[in-house]
């Protein structure tokens, strides 16, 4: 037996940190501890001791600053080998993951898929920034020569109200049970009681804003103008606050309307699409006319609160996005896309290479074959089928992900550089 071999076979003790407001992590670590593996949690919150109802669990009450010298005795006490978590960006997860480097430990970041809707993803070493995805295009190609083309048929649904009801039960449960965990704090920036009040407001609206996007669908598909797209990001989505250099999304737009303002063509139009799980909390209908009046655009710039993304973006001359997925659909399709952040797929050949400013005039279109190998790559390396709410697309993903920690598979085959590509970015001054 080589040694690579026996590294194989050795059992490995995880460590399970934050993971999203459902029993998947616990799922996970069922079928490790059936392949011979230990796993461990720490709990956090209330909500993380909710849906984690097995054996393994610790409660970490102290503060953020003690939390690095705690989880450092913990790693050598316990033998720790790898750590499980999402949201890397978190406080007490961006120590663990500084720990587990010093410690030479395997670190793996489990998000929502790139590819949507049906896909779990799991990166060794992290997302974004931190990813270790290639992203030089001729070594993607040769990574993806001999891959499958991925299957994009849903086989696993999950419903809204279920998954509205589990995130409550965990956001509640810290509400309600504060003293076990009294150094606490919600990551996110909204308090989740005014989230949720923010949603019901928007629900109440959502029929008349249904009817009005479609109608801004239809005329912009029917319309012989040609416009491009924005789809928003959520304010408190990491995507933006650590992946690009904006501190807010509306720094974002005000770039993106001045941009076109200047130097689009007369008769190009943008449609601004609100993120289907925005809470509502900011009127982002109001600030995008507002911008677009500032900068003389009215009648030009369109919002749409529903609608249908996909073929929206399907009829565009091109998409602007910070690092939005709906910018890898996007390139699926043909589209052009222009990154202002940070975004694993943002590699020559996929998208616009120039600034912003020549975007509007001479977008730059996925080269496609590229595009099928960047696919076929992310899937079979990155990504299992399930997702993280529903029962049988929780256990599906659960037991996929585990195969893959045992056998040391993820961001296999060819999708592992080890100093991660992409830079860090710089945030503007406030």
């Amino acid at each position: 037996m080589t040694d690579s071999e026996e590294r194989l076979r050795q059992p490995r003790t995880f460590l399970f940190l934050q993971g999203p407001s459902s029993w998947l992590f616990m799922r996970i670590a069922h079928h490790l501890e059936q392949m011979g593996h230990r796993c461990l949690r720490v709990n956090f919150c209330a909500g993380d001791w909710l849906y984690w109802r097995r054996r393994g669990a610790l409660n970490y009450r102290g503060n953020l600053q003690d939390w690095n010298r705690w989880l450092r005795d913990l790693v050598e006490r316990e033998g720790i080998t790898d750590i499980v978590l999402l949201g890397e960006e978190r406080p007490h997860h961006q120590r663990a993951i500084n720990i587990a480097r010093s410690l030479d430990l395997d670190v793996y970041a489990i998000e929502m898929g790139y590819l949507r809707p049906d896909w779990i993803r799991i990166e060794r070493g992290g997302s974004g920034f931190n990813s270790h995805l290639p992203v030089d295009p001729e070594q993607i190609l040769k990574a993806a020569a001999n891959l499958p083309e991925p299957d994009y048929r849903q086989i696993y649904t999950q419903s809204f109200l279920w998954d509205a009801v589990m995130d409550i039960a965990f956001n509640m449960a810290n509400v309600i049970v504060r003293f076990p965990y009294p150094y606490y704090r919600w990551h996110a920036i909204y308090h989740p009681v005014a989230e949720y009040a923010g949603w019901v407001g928007r629900l109440l609206k959502s029929r008349r804003n249904a009817r009005l996007a479609t109608h801004t669908e239809r005329n912009m598909l029917a319309s012989e103008r040609p416009y491009f797209v924005l789809p928003l990001q959520l304010e408190t989505d990491y995507q933006i606050r650590a992946y690009s250099s904006y501190n807010t999304q509306r720094e974002a737009i005000e770039d993106i309307i001045a941009s076109m303002a200047a130097h689009a063509p007369f008769d190009t139009d943008l449609v601004v699409k609100l993120h289907p799980l925005d809470n509502g909390l900011v009127n982002w209908g109001k600030v995008v006319r507002a911008t677009a009046r500032r900068h003389g655009l009215q009648g030009r710039v369109h919002f749409m609160d529903g609608g249908n993304l996909v073929r929206l973006m399907s009829g565009a001359k091109g998409v602007v996005t910070i690092n939005s997925t709906a910018g890898l659909q996007a390139i699926q399709r043909g589209t052009p896309v222009k990154v202002l952040g940070v975004a694993i797929y943002d590699i020559e050949g996929l998208t616009h290479r120039g600034p912003l400013d020549h975007f509007w005039r001479n977008p730059t279109k996925p080269d496609p074959e590229l595009s099928a190998a960047f696919h076929r790559l992310i899937e079979t390396a990155i990504h299992v089928r399930g997702n993280f709410y529903s029962l049988k697309g929780m256990e599906a993903g659960a037991k996929a992900i585990a195969k893959r920690l045992d056998e040391r598979s993820v961001n296999e085959p060819g999708a592992f550089v080890r100093k991660p590509p992409r830079a860090k970015p710089v945030k503007r001054p406030r």
